[in-house]
């Protein structure tokens, strides 16, 4: 099971409404390097859902629930169905990531307009330290 990180401007589609239909199809991406990252995405891999904007933050975790395919808007687009897993148990700043000085290597800081990446391991075990991500989860809820 892989993890990525998918953004959303709250305003536009947020983790509310994804909690409120708690399934819906992740599409509108253009960006050719974060379309290759929804290619690579299996049933059971892990979302964590970052708002974008004036929020800044990482706020809930979804599963990736079909298998990648061409979006029927823009064919050199990939679209996923995922659903919702739960909100985190507090919003996790892009300023306290950053504070941290553990990821300066990751795509979160270093092309802060890609929409989709992949998540580093080291980064998941740091959200265990701060008790967002529990080590128990992949087997609870895959």
């Amino acid at each position: 099971m892989a993890y990525f990180l998918v953004k959303t401007e709250p305003a536009d589609y947020g983790l509310d409404d994804l909690e409120r239909e708690r399934r819906t199809v992740w599409d509108g991406v253009r960006n050719p390097q974060a379309v290759r990252c929804i290619a690579q995405m299996r049933p059971g891999d892990r979302l964590l859902i970052y708002h974008s904007g004036s929020q800044a933050a990482l706020v809930g975790l979804a599963r990736v629930v079909s298998w990648p395919r061409p979006d029927p808007a823009e064919p050199r687009s990939q679209v996923i169905d995922i659903e919702f897993v739960r909100r985190l148990a507090r919003p996790l700043t892009l300023r306290e990531i950053k504070e941290s000085g553990l990821f300066s290597d990751w795509s979160l800081l270093r092309q802060p307009r890609l929409s989709v990446m992949a998540v580093p391991e080291h980064f998941l075990r740091w959200l265990r330290e701060q008790g967002l991500l529990d080590p128990t989860e992949e087997e609870e809820q895959g």
